[in-house]
């Protein structure tokens, strides 16, 4: 008795009888929006950005560096070329020199008490102290008082022979000082004008950078016997480092571009001028007095690109530092 098997195969149909797969379905326009939406709408919200960007930044930084090739009057129609002729002169130029060391001088004696003295208020303040309410209103005050007014109280205040600067002076035997005359005093005068109107600033930034602090550290701390001077080197700078390297980068790239106050401060037909011996003159006056007062527009703007190559070069090492200190924790 035989038994007939059937003779199917054991993987399953042949190639012939398999079927073809299901067609996809075709996703639906609904679908299609919201997977554009989430796709390219971070692209829509930072374009605004890009786009101001382009248009009020890097199209002028573009132009002035073509205009600092080129050896161009203000008012002229045609310009000439001049290749780096303008970046060689300036390279030999005192008076330019002069005023990057005038920059640079301003900038250390105003930032560095500025920002210790901000520190300090904000320490200050971030205590339980009365009126505490009324005093960070106070450092807002300087914040939002217009440059020009700035500017001609201090002239005032820096007069030289009716200044309340001298009056305090003469009480304790010290002559009236001509603080328009020599570079120490104009820096010091200018860089008091700078600080009066940014230590708020800063410590308003330092203030809120300290309330973001637990204060279950600050009492675990005080549990173990550490005096409130204690507390603040070991708990409160350490927190702050990187507050602290965002107020010096800031601080660096406005100093470096300071023009306000020491044009205030030299009042007059030749504000820009800087002094007589231009001892108070930063970059961006020398700039502007190349520019409007000797017409020279392509040697300002090679002024200008140098400018901003200090600007950048700068923020570079403050870039590396913050690398280093963060690689270092």
């Amino acid at each position: 008795m035989s038994l007939h098997l059937d003779a199917t195969p054991a993987h399953g149909p042949t190639g012939a009888a398999r079927q073809a797969p299901p067609p996809r379905p075709q996703r639906s326009v609904r679908h299609r929006l919201t997977w554009l939406d989430i796709k390219g709408s971070p692209y829509l919200y930072v374009a605004p950005f890009f786009i101001i960007f382009a248009a009020f930044m890097l199209y002028p930084l573009i132009y002035t560096a073509y205009v600092s090739t080129r050896n161009w009057t203000l008012g002229a129609p045609d310009s000439t070329p001049a290749g780096l002729a303008n970046f060689r002169e300036l390279w030999h130029d005192s008076q330019f020199w002069t005023a990057v060391g005038n920059t640079f001088g301003i900038f250390v004696i105003s930032t560095v008490p500025q920002l210790l003295l901000a520190l300090f208020l904000a320490n200050l303040l971030n205590r339980a102290i009365r009126g505490r309410v009324f005093f960070r209103i106070g450092m807002v005050v300087p914040i939002v008082t217009s440059t020009a007014v700035i500017g001609l109280v201090f002239s005032q205040l820096f007069s030289k022979d009716f200044g309340f600067i001298n009056y305090l002076l003469q009480g304790i035997g010290v002559h009236h000082i001509d603080w328009k005359s020599t570079k120490w005093s104009s820096w010091i005068a200018v860089a008091t004008m700078v600080n009066w109107r940014w230590t708020g600033y800063n410590a308003l930034i330092y203030l809120a950078a300290m309330q973001t602090i637990p204060k279950d550290i600050y009492e675990s701390a005080a549990l173990d016997g550490a005096r409130p001077s204690t507390q603040f080197w070991r708990i409160t700078l350490p927190m702050l480092r990187p507050t602290i390297i965002f107020t010096v980068i800031m601080s660096t790239i406005g100093g470096l571009q300071l023009f306000g106050e020491p044009a205030l401060f030299g009042s007059g037909s030749h504000y820009l001028q800087g002094g007589s011996l231009h001892q108070f003159q930063t970059v961006t006056m020398y700039l502007l007095q190349e520019m409007f007062e000797r017409s020279r527009l392509g040697y300002a703007g090679a002024i200008a690109w140098v400018l901003f190559l200090m600007i950048l070069v700068t923020s570079l090492l403050n870039f590396l530092v913050i690398r280093r200190i963060n690689s270092d924790k």
